[in-house]
């Protein structure tokens, strides 16, 4: 890749700390960054080209417990779909569950949606401050600082999973990591430069991503390698320290797959509040986060032919579930409160990932004819 300006580069003084680390990672970011399609890279900035705020808060929402790898279609399609966050806000909430299922923790979506709803009220332009930023729905201590730092070039310490991975082997911080993050954001807060405090964010995620692996680091590419001092110890897997995971409650429950005779299935939408707010779902028992509901097909929603599908497992953050499921062939209207999906447009419903492996428990391939590119 050929070299930024060099002028620019000179100019980088952090605000504190060790201003080699700086520049060493700077200089390795320039030429080993990733290609994403929400950022502007170091080539293109250096030549004037700024962050869009709309496509910068939209992936950093994406990104929240979710792979960047998972993220790339999703925000394709969203960005295609509602280029702006003007345009976001205009869709029916319905739409953009719609467009989100399968990308998990669903609370986020509707956060999504009355931001964007927010954000366009007040002229489409986000605020370019944490403590703004912070104003606004869904977004944390984590996203305010990513967004004001690649957005808007604010020196804000952005600390995610990748960062907390290099700081602790950096500094060898023995404190368990969910005891030590205030001691990391300081360190952090240290070694933030004035000049290019978005690339530095960028920089220190995309070292945590791509050299200094949870698994197999490979130290000896690491450009802050000579100041690391888990690699003195010899074992930088070893860090962060966590704490013994407690077990993830079980939960049991069922459900039942209904299919009319032309392929729709009976749906019906879920509490806009709570466990998979808003999103679609066939008919279940009432399982919870901390009840388990009825598993037997006494408990089918309205008698019908119902025969044993097979059973699914499913882990969400706070507890593992698993269902009976239970398929039938029905004719009829829909009942009260639920409607039919027909075959070609259950791929775009709201169906949560849970509720997919529930359908193709029952009628293997009914979810995967998708109609956009997610």
């Amino acid at each position: 890749m050929a070299p930024l300006d060099q002028t620019r580069k000179a100019s980088h003084k952090p605000a504190s700390g060790d201003t080699d680390i700086g520049s060493r990672l700077l200089a390795w970011y320039d030429a080993h960054h990733r290609d994403l399609p929400w950022r502007v890279t170091p080539v293109a900035f250096a030549r004037g080209a700024r962050a869009d705020p709309y496509r910068v808060w939209l992936s950093e929402v994406m990104l929240q417990q979710t792979t960047v790898e998972a993220v790339k279609a999703y925000f394709r399609h969203f960005v295609e779909k509602w280029p702006t966050v003007e345009a976001l806000a205009a869709a029916p909430a319905e739409d953009v569950m719609k467009a989100w299922a399968g990308l998990g923790y669903y609370s986020r979506a509707r956060n999504l949606k009355a931001c964007a709803d927010l954000v366009a009220l007040r002229g489409g332009r986000f605020p370019d401050t944490e403590a703004g930023l912070r104003e606004l729905p869904g977004i944390g201590a984590y996203t305010a600082a990513a967004i004001a730092a690649i957005a808007f070039d604010r020196p804000a310490a952005v600390v995610d999973g990748n960062v907390e991975r290099v700081m602790t082997r950096l500094h060898s911080i023995e404190t368990p990591l969910s005891e030590a993050k205030p001691e990391i954001r300081a360190l952090v807060e240290k070694l933030v430069p004035q000049t290019r405090p978005g690339d530095f964010a960028q920089a220190m995620m995309d070292l945590g991503a791509t050299i200094c692996t949870p698994k197999r680091p490979r130290c000896m590419l690491c450009p802050v390698r000579q100041d690391c001092s888990a690699i003195l110890t010899g074992d930088p897997e070893r860090f962060p320290v966590r704490l013994p995971k407690d077990d993830k409650p079980l939960r049991k429950g069922a459900a039942f797959v209904a299919e009319r005779c032309d392929g729709a299935i009976l749906l019906r939408k879920r509490p806009e509040k709570g466990l998979l707010g808003g999103m679609t779902e066939v008919p279940t028992t009432g399982w919870t986060a901390r009840v388990d509901g009825a598993t037997t097909i006494d408990a089918a929603p309205f008698p019908a032919d119902w025969r044993r599908a097979g059973q699914i497992g499913h882990v969400f953050t706070h507890f593992a579930l698993e269902l009976e499921i239970f398929h039938s062939h029905v004719k009829g209207d829909a009942p009260a409160g639920h409607f039919w999906s027909l075959a070609h447009e259950i791929s775009g419903e709201a169906l949560p990932t849970v509720m997919k492996k529930v359908i193709e428990a029952a009628i293997p391939g009914a979810t995967k004819n998708r109609r956009h590119a997610v």
